[in-house]
């Protein structure tokens, strides 16, 4: 798919792996709107720096797992640009817990997780369906985690929630296909996120060094992965693990 003037909502756009995501949607011509939940100020300071290049791009509030949220922000998106034809599912939530502490597991952080992570995704994909069907093509990038591949990562409702993203992504690509075609990334440890500064000190430094590469992955290339699945007409339904060689599947 040709991006050049096309529309963009990247969800936890103003983190530090969404900002580059951003960027690099921008980078390709693409009008951007930096979704974010709480931090106005950060997704401002993203458009901001984003519209001093010249890219069209607006901030929006928006809760993920709040099904009246995601429609106003299709509304809203609409009404500014006439159209939608990428979504980037990158926000998320995790809390470190030791996956023997069972106490700590609680249904609470249970249900957040998996409300922001998993039903969040699930909401945004059903709403802009319909515009890009409309439109005779759309592209779905889901962020996962390789969490979600095997029994690790910084809870048991964490590496849940990303594991049923993966199928997510399976199931939408039949869904929607052929006019939108969905793909997941599934990144490692990745340095400078909410989701890394939440992790164990200790399962950081095991991480960042446990991989082939000896480093943690890199943000700017998961964001490059996104274009590239975004023009990509021949690829549906798959997950991209990027670890710098961690994990195999």
């Amino acid at each position: 798919m040709e991006l050049k003037d096309t529309v963009a909502i990247v969800t936890g756009g103003n983190g530090g792996l969404g900002r580059c995501i951003c960027e690099a949607l921008a980078g390709k011509g693409c009008k951007i709107i930096v979704v974010y939940a709480q931090s106005r100020g950060e997704g401002e300071e993203v458009v901001a720096a984003l519209k001093s290049g010249g890219v069209d791009s607006m901030a929006l509030q928006c809760d993920v797992a709040n099904s009246a949220q995601i429609d106003q922000l299709v509304e809203t998106t609409m009404k500014q640009f006439g159209r939608i034809d990428i979504l980037v599912n990158d926000a998320a939530y995790n809390k470190w817990i030791p996956f023997q502490d069972l106490d700590g597991l609680t249904l609470d952080e249970w249900d957040k997780m998996l409300a922001i992570n998993l039903t969040g995704p699930m909401m945004a994909i059903k709403a802009t369906a319909p515009i890009m069907r409309s439109q005779g093509h759309g592209r779905i990038v889901n962020i996962g985690s390789v969490a979600g591949l095997y029994p690790g990562g910084s809870s048991i409702p964490y590496a849940v929630s990303k594991a049923g993203l993966i199928h997510l992504t399976r199931c939408m690509s039949v869904g929607l296909a052929p006019d939108i075609l969905v793909n997941c990334i599934a990144p490692g440890y990745l340095e400078g996120t909410r989701a890394s500064a939440n992790l164990d000190e200790a399962y950081r430094e095991r991480a960042a060094r446990s991989s082939l590469l000896q480093h943690p992955a890199e943000k700017t290339d998961v964001a490059d992965q996104v274009v590239s699945f975004c023009r990509s007409d021949s690829i549906t339904g798959q997950t991209l693990v990027m670890d710098a060689g961690g994990f195999f599947h």
